[in-house]
This record gives structure tokens, sequence and C-alpha cells, in this order.
């Protein structure tokens, strides 16, 4: 396999054009097939075969397929490259429903076959940034975690709301960067664009740790924006993943002498720090970091049980704002309302 794998798509949309583009450049991969029972309209298939079905895929002799077809039917096309023996790399949300995630673990990991789940802001180089200096310690204890996620509605989505969506993106990369799981949520939504899901959520949670999170993500605003910001005993960080800048603001050790103000312990504006950061495209890095998984030789990639953690937070923000109530214990919650 080390000498050249062979590659398969399902989904040639707006998300799949952009798995083909990379597919094809990619060094030591083949793009042999992609399926899309609409044809290739656009001409975004690279020049590979364009299919009508998984099984003509499958005939070729894949090692690995990507799944970039709409989320309702990740868990159908999982099952059946499971089946056959070939890896794959799933477009987030991993499946729409936690059952439907978890049988997809319950089928690769059974065979033994490398999957992972396509949460590309792991790829973004503000964020690899942000996880290499949390790791280092270089902002001490964590505090929060504050997500801030909107944007126009994207006609390219009809089968999930912005949890699924969107905050997924948000839900992953909180546990990712502090290295922490959910252990509660609460959060209200709600729907104004005349559609069957929700397109705004405001959410509050804790990590294991005890860091606070909140995210807040929406379809109705004009202004594009992707803000993540850590608070620590020594500092707060900013990633942009628009522009991939990261910058820290210090706390500055500032003696007090004041007498009635030194029993509070507070901060101080400090320096202001944009790290310099060398930006690849985070699509480029997603498909050669699973390249390498399949290979044998890296682990960098969001597994498919990281992808259903992350599908189990989501439907506990949505069950959360369905009951009006904070989710704390997400499987045996989710399971008594059969999400």
């Amino acid at each position: 396999m080390t000498a050249g794998l062979r590659a398969g798509l399902v989904g040639l949309g707006s998300m799949g054009r952009h798995h083909a583009r990379v597919l094809a450049g990619l060094e030591g991969v083949q793009l042999v097939g992609v399926v899309d029972p609409m044809g290739d309209k656009n001409g975004w298939a690279q020049g590979a075969p364009v299919l009508s079905t998984v099984e003509e895929l499958l005939s070729l002799g894949v090692d690995y397929a990507v799944v970039a077809c709409p989320t309702a039917l990740h868990e159908e096309v999982g099952l059946q490259l499971a089946e056959a023996g070939v890896c794959a790399l799933i477009e987030k949300p991993v499946a729409d429903t936690v059952e439907g995630a978890r049988r997809l673990v319950d089928a690769f990991e059974s065979r033994g076959l490398v999957a992972g789940v396509g949460h590309i802001e792991r790829c973004n180089p503000a964020l690899r940034s942000l996880r290499s200096r949390l790791e280092a310690g270089e902002l001490g204890e964590v505090f929060q975690v504050v997500t801030r996620r909107q944007g126009p509605f994207p006609h390219r989505i009809a089968d999930v709301g912005v949890v699924k969506d969107l905050a997924t993106h948000d839900i992953d990369l909180t546990g990712w960067v502090t290295g922490q799981t959910y252990t509660s949520i609460a959060a209200h939504t709600v729907s104004k664009s005349g559609r069957p899901h929700e397109d705004m959520v405001s959410a509050v949670g804790q990590l294991s740790d005890g860091t606070m999170v909140n995210h807040l993500v929406n379809w109705l605003s004009p202004l594009k924006e992707r803000f993540t910001s850590v608070t620590g005993e020594r500092g707060t960080f900013i990633a942009d993943t628009l522009t991939a800048d990261l910058t820290f603001h210090s706390n500055a050790a500032v003696a007090t002498e004041w007498e009635a103000l030194q029993a509070f312990r507070g901060v101080s504006e400090g320096d202001m720090i944009r790290y310099a950061i060398a930006k690849r495209e985070p699509l480029l890095v997603e498909h050669e970091l699973f390249r390498d998984a399949v290979r044998g030789v890296s682990k960098d990639i969001c597994t498919l049980r990281e992808g259903l953690r992350t599908v189990e937070v989501a439907a506990a923000v949505l069950e959360s704002a369905r009951s009006g109530r904070t989710v704390t214990t997400f499987v045996e919650e989710l399971a008594a309302h059969g999400t």
C-alpha cells in the first residue's frame, strides 16, 4: 500500500468537489472513481470516472474512500465500505443520529479498518498552533473556551440544522484543543428561516476538568465570523480560523499600591502577540494525515469514536433546547428519547 493508494469519492457536491481536487493531486494516491447519481455536470471529477453506485466504485478496487454525500446517507454508505473492507474518511458529522454513529464505529473497529471524520478545523493552522501551545502549558490552567461561528444561510444544506452542520465544528475543536470531554450542556435554539431545522443556537457547557465553554452559532448573520478564544491563568489565546491567525493577550503583573484593592487579585492588560504561522490548506493537511493513517505511519486523525462523541454532544444540545433542561449524562438522556 505504501507504493500508492487507490482512493474513491462518494458525493460530488459543494464539499465533494474540493475533496476531488485534493485527491487528484495528492502524492501517493490515485483517484480511481467518483460516485454521484447526478453525474458531473460541472466538471469537478478531475477526469476520474463518474459512477452511479458505491458497488461500482468497490468493483474498481479501492483502499479507501471519502464520503461527502448528504449527512443522512453517511451511515448507509459507510456500512457498505466497512463490509467491503475499505477504509473511510467520512465528512462531519459522522452520522445524523447517535445510534447511526455508533453502528459506524462498531462496523469499522470490529474489522480493524482505519476510519476518520472530516472535522477540518483540526487542520486549521491557527488551531493546530493553539493546541500545541496549550499542551506545552503556555496558558497555564484553562478557565474558559468561547466560540462564535456565524454567517449567512448556506443553500447547500437541506437535511440538518445549524447544530449538526456548524456547531459540530466547535464541539469537536473545543474537546480537541483542550484534551477534555463535555460533561454538561445547556442550550437554546430558534428557527427563523422557515425551515424545519434550527438556524441559531446558544449553548453553555462544562468540560471534564471544569473548564466552562460557550458556543454561539447561527445562519442568520450577514457577518461571517469564525472565532475561538481560550482564557486561562496567563492570558487569552484568540484564533480566527477564517484568516488562520492566532494572537495571545497576556496578563500583566502590575503591583497594586492602592491598599483597598490589594485584597482583590485580578488581571491587567499585558502584551499582545500575533504569531507567524505557516498556513497550508486545511483540507490538504486533512487528506495527508488520513493517507498516512491508512499507510500505518500516523494516527493524527479524528477517529470515528471521537466523531461519535461529537454527535452525542450535538444531540444533547438539541435535547436541552427541546426540554429546557441541562443535559449532563448524554448517553442515558439521549437513549431515553430515542435520539
